[in-house]
């Protein structure tokens, strides 16, 4: 589903932006270089991801990173890796990036949770501390 088949949905809700440290300006990269036969495979790639919609093309980028071919190494097909160093540098870091284990059971302890059959969606108790519930 798609942002504009929900009318009301308020914007703020689903929107990501680009949190940059202050004093940081865009870099675009310089294109990396590599053989015409990698280029091809690369660009063969690129259209499979295009045409199964996992990348879409962008006219106007701030901000512009390499693409960087890895080769796998028993069918030598193309992983398309990108070069992400700059735009990692200006970004601010997450203060809670990967909360340890232990907090996580802890903070779910006493609640149940059961998983739907054939689908994706959990039901949680009203208990749970996780989601508030009105």
């Amino acid at each position: 589903m798609h942002y504009h088949e929900m009318p009301g949905l308020d914007r703020g809700l689903v929107e990501h932006k680009l949190l940059i440290k202050e004093g940081y300006l865009p870099v675009k990269q310089a294109r990396r270089r590599m053989s015409m036969e990698t280029e091809l495979k690369v660009k063969e790639e690129i259209e499979r991801l295009v045409k199964a919609g996992f990348i879409r093309p962008v006219i106007y980028s701030d901000w512009l990173s390499n693409i960087v071919p890895v080769l796998k190494r028993k069918t030598w097909a193309v992983r398309i890796c990108v070069d992400y160093r700059n735009l990692n540098e200006a970004s601010p870091k997450d203060e809670y990036s990967k909360p340890m284990a232990g907090m996580l059971v802890d903070g779910v302890a006493h609640n149940q949770m059961r998983h739907l059959s054939k689908s994706n969606e959990f039901f949680l108790a009203k208990s749970s501390k996780l989601l508030q519930f009105p």
